[in-house]
């Protein structure tokens, strides 16, 4: 085990750098993430070690925050890992690291629905060992942005967005679009009138917690009865995870789901997951409605990115667009929003409390663009009444 640098669990100051542990079973990956982390004056690495069983144990010594947790290792992987370091610590904040194989996604997802926050992909020797910034500033962003959740559900840091003090307009209340509920801001929201019409499409946007929340959220509607329209799904993923993504909703919200392909029809009754690497929009030709991949530049950091998907269907759709919002850091999906509700259509975003990272349903909240802003557990079932209403 080397160890970067040392605190006292119990002793250490909840305003000073995040406290980060590496934990991989290669030198040369822990070197280079302990260098890209310690590079920035918010992260301080606490501990690097070299599996899982050493990182366990490492925590009786070290105040951790956030982890970066390797999936293959010898003497423990990080998957077996995993739960022994939430037992000693619920609120660890832990990023999985792996290489992009099928295998190593599947375990990735898993580990999501094991309580880890976030995923990474490792750097690899072509690009990010070379000196590129791609991933460094990926870890970087992760890491700072878990940490201040972690702090700000601790009472111990500011919050991501400040109180607003706005009279919420239309009628929020109604039972086809309940209030803001189990939302944790110090002032009411702007909520926009709900929809009246029914969507033709619904689109969804989600990162960091994303997909259990997708599972979350779509097989809620499954068990509503369903819904008849296509659903667009833009998740940030790289690619091959967004291969595995399709497969879990298939799986365990019982819908056909696959990787969006480009110019193939959207039909109704099907989801449709972008593809890593891609943006996925829609194009009208005639009467019908296709696909449309392309290799834009990164939006928001992102590619896939939710602003595209949603300035496409929204020229397209206008008032007849359901846009959710799901869990995630950043803003991606809030300018894509504002240009749905301009167009006659509608958003709804997850609350506070339910979200992993309050980021893009906060930007969305905030920017008084949602009808609804509810917790994860009540947005499949709002999402089938509307979908479903005559």
């Amino acid at each position: 085990m080397a160890v970067v640098s040392g605190s006292s669990s119990g002793g250490a100051k909840d305003d000073g750098p995040i406290r980060v542990m590496v934990v991989d079973d290669s030198a040369v990956v822990r070197g280079l993430e302990s260098r890209i982390l310690q590079a920035d004056p918010g992260i301080t690495v606490v501990a690097s070690v070299g599996n899982g069983q050493v990182a366990v144990q490492a925590l009786e010594r070290h105040d951790v925050e956030v982890i970066v947790l390797d999936i293959e290792m010898p003497v423990m992987d990080g998957l077996t890992a995993l739960p022994e370091l939430l037992k000693r610590d619920p609120n660890l904040k832990i990023i999985m690291s792996s290489t992009l194989t099928l295998k190593n996604a599947e375990v990735s997802l898993t580990a999501l629905s094991k309580g880890a926050a976030d995923y990474i992909p490792k750097p690899t020797a072509s690009r990010d060992m070379g000196g590129g910034q791609d991933f460094a500033v990926e870890l970087v962003s992760k890491v700072k942005t878990l940490g201040r959740v972690r702090r700000q559900r601790s009472g111990l840091a500011k919050p991501l967005f400040p109180p607003r003090s706005r009279t919420p307009v239309g009628t929020p209340a109604t039972p086809a679009a309940p209030a803001v509920s189990a939302l944790s801001l110090k002032g009411p929201l702007q909520l926009r009138p709900p929809p009246t019409e029914r969507p033709d499409l619904i689109a969804i946007g989600s990162s960091t917690g994303g997909p259990q929340a997708l599972f979350k959220v779509l097989g809620d509607i499954t068990a509503a009865g369903g819904v008849p329209q296509p659903i667009m799904i833009t998740q940030h993923m790289p690619a091959t995870f967004t291969t595995i993504l399709a497969e879990h909703i298939t799986r365990s919200a019982r819908m056909s789901a696959k990787e969006g392909v480009d110019g193939e029809l959207i039909k109704g009754g099907q989801v449709y997951v972008a593809p890593g690497g891609f943006h996925m929009v829609a194009k009208a030709e005639g009467t019908q409605r296709k696909l449309a991949l392309n290799q834009d530049p990164p939006e928001n950091f992102c590619r896939p990115s939710v602003d595209p998907m949603l300035r496409s269907l929204a020229q397209i759709y206008g008032r007849r667009l359901l846009v959710v919002i799901l869990t995630g850091m950043g803003s991606d999906g809030a300018k894509g929003g504002k240009v749905v509700v301009d167009s006659g259509g509608s958003v709804v975003a997850q609350d506070e409390a339910t979200s992993v990272v309050w980021g893009m349903p906060g930007a969305a909240a905030q920017a008084g663009i949602c009808s609804a802003v509810l917790p994860l557990s009540e947005i499949g079932s709002y999402v089938h009444r509307l979908a479903t209403k005559r």
